[in-house]
């Protein structure tokens, strides 16, 4: 089976072309870095032709509002546009928990953008939704900075290792589509200020954590569960401890 990767040279994409590969399927990973631009629509029809699934774990280079609207909104246009020309029977997308629930924050704006389009098309989908990688908590504290100062909201978190995000991706690349969204996250939950704070503590990074409620994450304000994945989402295998040990 033929297996295009957009965003396949990044952080998740390139696990889960390794592990589409190690299962004997054509895994081509696509991105500006292969001659694949989707906001442009450069090699997307080539690199397309002859595919089964396209696989879109990418992300916008950058964050600002109307720049991430803009990449979410035409990339996928473009991408499903050429998807159906080729004859694509599945389109597979990686998204976040919670994006329905974080719709003051322009990213998760975009996000919910990419998501309608997708389950408007008319091509059989998957979506998954996963929650924040355990990579990605250096980049929460970093937004949430202030000087020295870090202040996030003391809610729920429950992250998950970029290896089991990937092969949750993976297979529900070569499964049945579930016009729907899958969920994936790790297997414990940590309250969000006190995992950055011990995090921080370990990497002897001098910056203090403060719990403060109104903190806005990425833009958006948090409640308890906003983050936090439903009762069926698939659990994860690497326990975060054992991840952050590895660190050291």
């Amino acid at each position: 089976m033929k297996v295009v990767v957009i965003g396949g040279t990044g952080l998740i994409g390139s696990k889960v072309v390794r592990k589409l590969a190690e299962h004997g399927h054509e895994a081509v990973p696509a991105s500006p870095n292969t001659g694949v631009n989707t906001l442009t629509g450069e090699g997307v029809a080539e690199v397309l032709r002859g595919a089964q699934v396209v696989v879109d774990v990418s992300n916008s280079p950058s964050f600002a509002d109307d720049d991430v609207m803009e990449f979410f909104r035409t990339s996928t246009r473009n991408l499903l546009r050429a998807g159906k020309e080729a004859g694509v029977a599945h389109h597979v997308a990686l998204s976040v928990v919670g994006t329905d629930r974080l719709q003051e924050s322009g990213y998760f704006r975009a996000k919910q953008v990419q998501e309608e389009l997708i389950k408007a098309s008319g091509i059989p989908y998957s979506i998954v939704h996963a929650t924040q990688f355990f990579e990605f908590m250096k980049g929460i504290a970093d937004s949430a900075t202030r000087g020295d100062t870090v202040r996030l909201a003391p809610v729920g978190i429950q992250p998950v290792h970029s290896d089991d995000v990937a092969a949750t991706v993976g297979a529900g690349a070569v499964g049945t589509p579930v016009n729907g969204v899958v969920e994936v996250a790790g297997p414990d939950t940590f309250q969000l200020d006190e995992l950055i704070s011990e995090r921080l503590t370990a990497g002897n990074d001098p910056r203090t954590v403060v719990a403060d409620p109104t903190s806005p994450y990425f833009g958006a304000r948090l409640r308890e569960t906003t983050l936090l994945p439903g009762p069926d989402a698939r659990i994860g295998t690497t326990r975060f401890a054992d991840w952050a040990a590895r660190q050291q």
